[in-house]
């Protein structure tokens, strides 16, 4: 057995862990970007900045980093020579479109419903991509205790969430959370290849933020166009943060994505995120809402859909044959 393959499991877990983390950021930034579009009563303007101020900060890292800004250059080498899609520059789309869901579909449905649609999108689509790999990732067998991690994943979230479900919604009105969760997970695999093409997490994650904003900018210039709202900015700093906690979650998938797969780390974040969302309703409550048991009993039963589909049958080590072609166990 090669060292190589037997750090692998070990690496694997470290991975996974800093990915449940990285959901608690994720937690962390929906509450700020929440209390952001309330204030502005824009969703869509407010998913500008936050995408329009980590495009900056990863901007001016560029510019002080120079093996980022030779990332960027192996890139666009990378394209040209065709050694990697164009359309793998445009993983930040899909970050874009799920924001942009959110702020079309959650004030119908609930933000509860989009939360499962999502979620249910991100597992499907993280099943699929891993199946047939991305890029360099290679494909991953589409095993019982991964399909059946997803099932249990996509149930936790909805028992999290299930005191605030709505009844009587139009199910073609999920159709958009659900392809937006799916893009998520596509736009997880693809920021993989990015980091993979550069050997930078910055550059993978600067080319992400600004396909993002860039599609933001123009959704909130019709927005607003529109609407003919006029914004006024609160002075809390703190509720421009959004942006700069999305750095981790996206330079985090550049870099873990291409150990776990695509439907691990999705599962580990959906743990943080869970995880988080009970700290703070607990710590740090919204009005009226506290902590209840189906919060907690989601939290639990996501961690249980990670630990199933992380497992592994023990498989036989391999053989391992000296020069002169004897082999031994």
């Amino acid at each position: 057995m090669s060292h190589d393959h037997a750090l692998r499991p070990f690496v694997t877990s470290i991975a996974v862990t800093v990915a449940v983390v990285v959901g608690g950021f994720i937690a962390l930034q929906a509450r700020i970007n929440g209390e952001l579009a309330l204030e502005l009563h824009d969703g869509i303007v407010t998913a500008l900045i936050s995408f329009g101020t980590g495009t900056v900060v990863l901007g001016l890292a560029l510019l002080v980093w120079s093996p980022g800004r030779r990332g960027i250059v192996r890139i666009r080498d990378a394209v040209r020579e065709r050694r990697m899609t164009v359309w793998f520059l445009f993983g930040g789309v899909a970050g874009a479109l799920m924001v942009v869901s959110q702020g079309v579909t959650a004030p119908i449905v609930g933000v509860a419903l989009f939360t499962v649609a999502l979620v249910g999108g991100q597992t499907v689509g993280s099943l699929i991509l891993d199946r047939r790999g991305v890029g360099t990732m290679p494909a991953k067998p589409l095993t019982l205790t991964r399909m059946l991690g997803a099932l249990l994943a996509v149930a936790a979230v909805a028992w999290a969430v299930s005191d605030r479900l709505q009844t009587g919604v139009p199910w073609w009105l999920l159709v958009l959370p659900f392809v937006a969760g799916a893009g998520t997970s596509w736009q997880q695999a693809v920021n993989g290849q990015l980091r993979g093409a550069s050997g930078s997490v910055l550059s993978a994650s600067f080319v992400s933020f600004l396909a993002g904003t860039a599609v933001l900018a123009i959704a909130s210039w019709i927005d607003l166009a529109s609407t003919g709202a006029r914004l006024e900015f609160p002075a809390e700093p703190w509720l421009y943060a959004g942006g700069v906690i999305g750095i981790v979650f996206i330079a985090s998938a550049a870099a873990i994505v291409p150990l776990t797969g695509v439907l691990l780390f999705g599962l580990a974040t959906i743990v943080g995120q869970l995880g988080a969302a009970v700290l703070l309703d607990l710590l740090l409550p919204v009005a009226d809402a506290g902590l209840d048991l189906a919060t907690v009993g989601g939290a639990v039963f996501a961690v249980l859909a990670l630990a199933v589909a992380a497992f592994r049958r023990p498989g036989r080590r391999a053989r391992v044959t000296d020069s002169t072609g004897a082999s031994s166990r």
